[in-house]
């Protein structure tokens, strides 16, 4: 619908063209109505009212839409990585220097996956179970002297570690790390009870060789 003071105007501008002579009133109508679009701008409609939303179409909008996430960044686990340097502690340091070794004899036999250093050799190179045992505890030991600096290890952990390798000889699990006594420092029996072991001057010494056996 026209708003209603155009209407009045345009009546005006009819009656004005009127009062010209008869074959020029339509002439005259024209122009008056051009000057009037001219200064006064064309006819402004009323806007269109807004279609009402379907609450359906809404509710479907929302369902496509994908989660919003909180404002935190999830960060992926680390990945596997060789040892650093800086991985090593000070003495594990010094076992490489005394011994003749580098850290890539080590990396040979570990890796870092997400800050804990874990085992990469499947092969511990001997088809004999007490001497199985034995590398076992040795390789248990570098690794407890790369993180903390004590070449030690836990004899139930040895134990576990044989069952899982179908190297594990119970009737000869004690004997088996007596008959070696002289690698681990005030050794006289395995007691479960008191099951950590640490490494004399010679177990270091076995052990760096058991290293380079395994490369």
């Amino acid at each position: 619908m026209l708003p209603a003071d155009f209407v009045e105007n345009v009546r005006e501008l009819i009656a004005l063209a009127k009062e010209c002579p008869e074959n020029l009133q339509e002439k005259c109508l024209q122009m008056l109505l051009e000057d009037f679009f001219k200064r006064s701008g064309d006819v402004k409609r009323a806007p269109k009212p807004a279609p009402t939303p379907d609450p359906r179409a809404a509710a479907l909008e929302a369902e496509e839409q994908p989660p919003e996430t909180s404002g935190q960044d999830t960060q992926p686990p680390p990945g596997q990585r060789d040892l650093l340097m800086t991985d090593l502690h000070l003495r594990a340091k010094k076992f490489l220097t005394t011994y003749s070794l580098d850290l890539d004899d080590i990396n040979q036999l570990f890796f870092i996956e997400a800050g804990e250093v874990k085992p990469l050799y499947d092969d511990l190179k001997s088809t004999k179970a007490s001497e199985t045992q034995v590398r076992i505890g040795l390789l248990q030991a570098l690794r407890t002297g790369i993180t903390d600096g004590e070449f030690q290890f836990n004899g139930e952990d040895v134990r576990v570690e044989c069952q899982e390798r179908k190297a594990y000889d119970s009737n000869n699990f004690s004997a088996n790390f007596k008959n070696s006594a002289g690698l681990f420092a005030g050794f006289e029996k395995y007691d479960k009870s008191a099951p950590v072991l640490k490494l004399t001057d010679a177990g270091k010494q076995r052990l760096a060789d058991t290293i380079k056996e395994m490369k």
